[in-house]
C-alpha cells in the first residue's frame, strides 16, 4: 500500500466488487483481504481490492481447435 492509496469504506469496497457488504465484512473477519483498522471502523485499500481480483482471476482456456492444428 502506498501513502496515496485511497482507503475505501466497506460499502465502497462492496460496490467495487459488485457484492454485498456482508461479503466484505466476512473477508475482513476471516483476514482474506488486507484492511486498515481506524478504531472501530475498517477501511480497505484500493490496492487490496485490485490484488484480491488479480489473485482470483481464472485464466482462459486455449481455443479447443488450436490443439488439433489447422483445418484442411
Amino acid at each position: 500500500m502506498t501513502t496515496t492509496d485511497p482507503l475505501l469504506t466497506v460499502e465502497q469496497a462492496a460496490h467495487r466488487l459488485g457484492t454485498g457488504v456482508r461479503f466484505i465484512r466476512r473477508l475482513v473477519q476471516e483476514r482474506r483481504i488486507r484492511y486498515v483498522k481506524l478504531g472501530k471502523p475498517v477501511r480497505i485499500p484500493e490496492s487490496a481490492i485490485a490484488a484480491y481480483i488479480e489473485e482470483r482471476t481464472v485464466p482462459i482456456l486455449r481455443d479447443e481447435r488450436s490443439r488439433y492444428g489447422k483445418a484442411a
